[in-house]
């Protein structure tokens, strides 16, 4: 259970600082290039991944494990930075972040056919109590909003999440022996970002024309998206997801609301309501009893984790 927690604690740097990118791309990068916002996001943080000395079974990826880098990158990175850029330039931060708080259910619902994994009650329950908490977050601010905004937010939930089950699908297949063995965390992440940056990059120019011209605020803040907020968060995010259950990994992604909410809030020099607060509470409670799990029950993908560790060690 203490690894567990621990793990939990990782990938939960993740999920805050992703929430803290709605305020910043609203308010420190140019509008209406949301292709190009996904460029400069993913491919710095891809390159700078893959010079670190981190790399133990060196920096290539092989065999199929190329493509599925490209899959997971135009999904994971690609797509939802995109689409995150847009909702951040359409709608006020805190609910272009509140909006991700459908993403546990999204995971749920696709768990099952992806995984061959049944929503555990307490996982539903976690669920469900974070959505209602993320409803009480936003409050009456929902009025008036661009339903193009909403539907990018929404649409790079349902990317996003994707990704992620066929991340976790790839790797236990890895560990059980069905497909080769899995690259670390680190050099994955480092590629799917650099790819997806790579594939992005053309489609981008022929549809914005050439990249946007920063100012001094402007290259602080790609500073912060593409190397905190992209490629330590990934880094940590793809590291629990290869230790937890799919269903508790996205609970955690709540906090992803809540760091947005409270950036906005404390920066618009805003209060929460009470009403808010309790939301606030809601969610923090749903991402704790997303981690709860019934006496004597392992964790889905620990033995998985054991064989991936024996694996590497073997090579």
């Amino acid at each position: 259970m203490e690894g567990t927690w621990r793990w939990a604690a990782v990938t939960a740097v993740a999920p805050v600082s992703w929430g803290t990118t709605y305020w910043v791309t609203g308010h420190a990068l140019p509008a209406d290039e949301p292709l190009w916002g996904g460029v400069l996001r993913a491919l710095p943080a891809g390159l700078v991944l893959l010079t670190l000395p981190l790399h133990p079974r060196g920096r290539r990826l092989t065999g199929a494990w190329w493509w599925r880098a490209a899959v997971l990158g135009t999904l994971v990175n690609g797509a939802f930075f995109s689409l995150v850029y847009a909702s951040a330039q359409l709608l006020p931060s805190s609910v272009a972040a509140t909006v991700t708080g459908i993403g546990p259910l999204v995971v749920l619902a696709l768990a099952w056919p992806l995984l061959s994994q049944r929503p555990r009650a307490a996982s539903l329950a976690a669920a469900l109590v974070g959505l209602l908490g993320v409803v009480l977050l936003v409050g009456a601010a929902t009025s008036g909003l661009d339903p193009l905004g909403v539907l990018a937010a929404v649409a790079g939930v349902v990317a996003f999440s994707t990704g992620t089950l066929l991340s976790q699908r790839w790797i236990r297949r890895a560990a059980a022996g069905a497909l080769s063995p899995a690259p670390r965390p680190i050099t994955m992440t480092a590629w799917q970002l650099t790819l997806s940056g790579l594939l992005l990059a053309p489609v981008a120019g022929l549809a914005e024309g050439p990249p946007p011209a920063l100012d001094g605020a402007g290259w602080l803040a790609l500073f912060y998206v593409s190397l905190v907020a992209t490629a330590l968060a990934f880094t940590a995010w793809f590291a629990g997801l290869a230790r937890l259950d799919a269903s508790a990994v996205a609970v955690i992604g709540l906090l992803n609301p809540v760091a947005g909410v409270a950036l906005g809030t404390a920066l618009a020099g805003e209060h929460l309501a009470p009403l808010q607060w309790t939301g606030l509470l809601l969610v923090l409670g749903g991402v704790v009893l997303g981690q709860v799990r019934s006496p004597g029950r392992r964790p889905a993908g620990r033995e998985a984790v054991r064989r991936v560790v024996a694996c590497e060690r073997a090579t």
